[in-house]
């Protein structure tokens, strides 16, 4: 049963109504005062209130300010026989779903009261999906890297500066913006995607900035673009490195001057967007090749963020497998199963080429595949299988087995291991890190690009 409050110093007001509510099939509950009220409300929070405005002590203007929070399901009915229009506007501007004036029309309060409910489930439903959202988006881990790119989230999320994400393809990197656009303060506002590598190249401008009715051939009505979707918004770029020059240049100039106009239009359109751009190339080095605009890449680049790949937190494995089997298992409406700990030790073993993405997939095939509650290491592909018999009980920095079955494995292993260590030592620094431990540079250069050591900036 929905729970309705009555807030009324009139007795007669309270009975009448509780008793046409009890007999539509509502819980009622009464209180003649505001102080009373607030009492009843943090004991059972009701579905819906009904709330005079004028009262002895607390009046119902000043009870709706403390009670009608943004976001709030629960729906508050203003009722008086007294107010005026601009007592009403205060309720509706404070929060109130509606107003009615005394003597209460019977049959309007109940459409009013039905209308309320309709409106709190909604927001009960949409608190729902955003919980579930934010589920399927939530970055899994406890590594420090992982630690240290939620604490860089935290700060820079509430700011209205623009974000450029790095990082290998299945990462992560759309989880990050996602993550920021959640913890800003465009939250309640939409977040739009646009995968720059996706869509052709003839069509990304009208993808984009949207287009007027026969603007071109197929075009037969006017369409909104993904900066007109995004207003007030969050506007994710993924893969932008793809994106061609000619392209590029009309984007620079949307957030340089913040208004663009769509394809086959002559009105200027005035745009509010956060742009977080996200890339898995080298954009300095595109730079170089002349095929990313140089000034594109420091508007963009206000706040560089690199998300590690899972290489770079082997302990983070074992979590994230067990949280993508249970989800799928959940997904599903399956019985949950299990990875053995064998099962484990492989994921940690192999390298993971395919980062976050692959694995998600592989636990994915595992769950279907496998029909025993228990996941043992016969199930896994031959490829994560091998990795794992290669290994012996001797352990990385990471508490990851690793296997030196001949002399030149371990020696490129050590090599490896020692270069990055010593680059991190000197924040990446090349030059410093070769004289540091007596190689020339471009002898440095060579054996972190044959070492594919990812260069990353602190």
């Amino acid at each position: 049963m929905q729970h309705i409050l009555i807030v009324d110093d009139e007795q007669s007001i309270q009975t009448s109504l509780a008793g046409i509510l009890q007999d539509e099939g509502f819980q009622t509950s009464i209180a003649s005062d505001g102080e009373t009220a607030l009492k009843l409300i943090e004991e059972d929070a009701p579905d819906l209130v009904l709330l005079d405005i004028w009262m002895p002590g607390m009046d119902g203007i000043s009870m709706l300010k403390k009670i009608r929070a943004p976001g709030e399901s629960m729906q508050v009915i203003m009722m008086s026989g007294h107010a005026t229009i601009e007592t009403a506007v205060t309720a509706t501007k404070l929060g109130a779903h509606d107003f009615i004036e005394k003597p209460i029309s019977v049959e309007k309060l109940l459409v009013c009261i039905q209308n309320a409910l309709k409106v709190n489930k909604l927001v009960k439903e949409n608190k729902k999906l955003r919980a579930r959202v934010a589920r399927d988006y939530e970055i899994i881990g406890t590594s420090p890297p992982i630690k240290e790119l939620k604490h860089q989230i935290r700060i820079a999320a509430p700011t209205s500066g623009w974000v450029l994400i790095t990082g290998e393809n299945g990462t992560g990197k759309e989880l990050v913006a996602r993550a920021i656009h959640r913890q800003s303060r465009r939250a309640d506002k939409s977040f739009i995607e646009v995968n720059c590598a996706a869509i052709p190249e003839d069509l990304i401008e009208s993808e984009l900035f949207g287009h007027e009715k026969g603007a071109f051939t197929g075009a037969t009505s006017k369409r909104k673009g993904k900066f007109d979707q995004a207003h007030e918004g969050t506007l994710f770029l993924d893969e932008i490195g793809d994106m061609s020059l000619k392209t590029q240049a009309k984007v620079l100039r949307i957030l340089q001057e913040r208004k663009f106009e769509r394809v086959g239009g002559e009105r200027t359109i005035e745009v509010d967007v956060r742009v977080v751009a996200a890339t898995n190339k080298n954009l300095e080095q595109e730079m170089k090749a002349g095929t990313f605009r140089e000034d594109l890449y420091y508007r963009l680049n206000v706040l560089p963020f690199h998300v590690p790949s899972l290489r770079e937190r082997p302990q983070d494995i074992p979590m994230l497998a067990h949280h993508f089997l249970n989800s799928y298992c959940l997904k599903e409406n399956v019985e949950s199963k299990e990875l053995s700990d064998k099962v484990l030790n492989a994921l940690c073993a192999y390298s993971w080429p395919g980062n976050v993405r692959e694995l998600k997939n592989i636990i994915e095939r595992l769950a279907i595949m496998t029909q025993s509650d228990v996941i043992e290491v016969s199930a896994l592909p031959v490829e994560i299988r091998t990795a794992s018999e290669k290994k012996n009980p001797e352990q990385n920095e990471h508490g990851i087995s690793i296997d030196y079955s001949d002399f030149k494995e371990a020696r490129e292993y050590f090599e490896r291991e020692f270069i990055r260590s010593k680059l991190q030592e000197h924040e990446w620094n090349v030059s410093k890190t070769a004289e540091e431990i007596g190689l020339e540079r471009s002898n440095l250069h060579r054996k972190i690009k044959n070492y594919a050591i990812e260069m990353k900036k602190d």
